[in-house]
């Protein structure tokens, strides 16, 4: 079992995208909020290698799970900050 503990910047890391928190807050206050109605995956701002790859992690409940669902909160509410 892998017992890395998986944060934001590293998902980020993973998705190809900057991963400074400066970097993440900007992506955050840039494509948030996301409606309600908009599942994490369908968001159109994802290339085709991130959408699968948030797809796959969620379906398989894989260790990157609780952060994919962290940023799903966090592209939700105007204002929510990092921590």
């Amino acid at each position: 079992m892998d017992t890395n503990s998986h944060t934001l910047t590293l998902l980020f890391d993973q998705l190809g995208l900057p991963s400074e928190d400066s970097a993440i807050e900007q992506f955050l206050m840039v494509r948030g909020p996301l409606a309600d109605e908009v599942r994490l995956v369908e968001a159109t701002f994802w290339s085709v290698g991130q959408r699968a790859f948030l797809q796959e992690s969620l379906v398989e409940d894989s260790d990157w799970s609780e952060v994919i669902d962290q940023l799903d909160t966090l592209l939700r509410s105007k204002t929510e900050k990092l921590s």
